[in-house]
């Protein structure tokens, strides 16, 4: 992932920002050290930033679709009240297993059930509504994972789908790959969408915030 940002500034955002924990930067210390891509963990700026989405659409349900090493959830977690909960999803074993070895170290671990398997197998049973989804998985199943969010979100909720400028590539004619085409069509799905409001948020690599229209009852 290419840094969108002058050197220096997300350091300087993330020393501002909502501080992160002794657990979650171990984590993610750990998944710089072990794991073959760590640059998909969402790191201290952007987790920060989850942590406040949590607090301002006020979240006890919340639906994460692509765990990773759990850095997200548990971040999540953090901010989520005692009786809040997380479902995330994952597809790989490996990261899974640090993720629980983390989960269980956090007084906030129990808030989190992990579903492993395919994510579109895994949200074809669940039922809503959820206050907050958290898009970051496969990002050819994009558009799928955001039709399905709209049928889960709540009225009141919010729909986050990160890594939306997927390193600047968004902007090539082109598309260079599968992926970025994917994340093309995505960006335009959500901003032809007259059902929801969007604002995609340059921070790190992109993160598209998006909610759903309030309906407003004749008297």
């Amino acid at each position: 992932m290419k840094d969108l940002a002058l050197p220096g500034i997300d350091d300087y955002a993330a020393a501002h920002s909502w501080a992160e924990s002794d657990t979650c930067r171990a984590l993610r210390e750990e998944t710089h050290r072990t794991m073959q891509f760590p640059q998909m963990v969402v790191g201290s700026l952007e987790g920060a930033f989850l942590k406040m989405m949590v607090r301002l659409v006020n979240a006890t349900r919340i639906l994460e679709i692509g765990m990773f090493t759990g850095y997200s959830a548990l971040c999540f977690a953090e901010a989520l009240p005692e009786d809040g909960r997380i479902t995330t999803c994952e597809i790989d074993e490996k990261p899974a297993v640090l993720a629980r070895k983390y989960f269980a170290k956090s007084p906030h671990g129990g808030k989190i059930e992990i579903k492993m398997g395919s994510a579109l197998d895994t949200l074809r049973p669940l039922t809503g509504p959820f206050d907050l989804i958290f898009i970051d998985a496969d990002k050819v199943n994009y558009v799928n994972y955001y039709r399905r969010a709209l049928e889960l979100v709540s009225a009141s909720g919010a729909i986050l789908i990160d890594n939306v400028l997927w390193s600047g590539d968004v902007l090539k004619q082109p598309p260079p790959d599968q992926s970025t085409a994917a994340i093309q069509e995505l960006n335009r799905v959500v901003a032809a969408d007259s059902s929801v409001d969007a604002v995609l948020v340059t921070i790190r690599d992109g993160v598209l915030v998006v909610k759903p229209k309030s309906v407003k009852c004749e008297a």
